[in-house]
């Protein structure tokens, strides 16, 4: 599933203020949960937080990919935030992170979840669309940024 299908400019944040791991996964699962009327911000805090205590979804290069299984979905949805400063997040280069995509998949679906995570994390790994994305002026550069094809 390509990026813009998960994405959308409302769920693209610029300037998001978060002095903690706790208070970015707070910030993200109240952006997510304005995505579906199904489920709440709690809901979604408590899915990524248990995912976040099996291990970081800290990818390094400061990048976390925060992600959780939600019974209440019936597609993918994902945000994207851009923090205005780092934050500890227990990443595997122990690099602060200040770039956060959260993905929420359905339950039951393990292939397309595992899919979309090697999908993002691939694009995440190039240098120039991190730099870009954290050099961006407007959280409209962003979005297209991350939903085109070209990255």
């Amino acid at each position: 599933m390509h990026v813009d299908k998960l994405l959308t400019l409302e769920r693209t944040l610029t300037q998001v203020h978060a002095n903690s791991k706790k208070k970015a996964l707070e910030t993200l699962s109240g952006i997510l949960a304005e995505g579906d009327p199904e489920l709440g911000s709690q809901q979604v805090f408590d899915a990524l937080l248990a995912r976040e205590r099996l291990g970081s979804t800290g990818l390094g290069e400061g990048i976390a990919l925060p992600h959780a299984r939600m019974p209440e979905l019936k597609q993918a949805m994902g945000a994207f935030v851009r923090l205005t400063g780092s934050i500890d997040f227990d990443a595997l280069d122990h690099a602060p992170v200040d770039l956060m995509f959260g993905l929420l998949v359905p339950e039951d679906s393990t292939n397309e979840h595992l899919e979309i995570l090697a999908e993002l994390a691939g694009r995440f790994s190039d240098g120039k669309l991190r730099e870009k994305l954290r050099e961006s002026s407007s959280t409209e550069e962003i979005y297209a940024l991350l939903s085109s094809s070209e990255n």
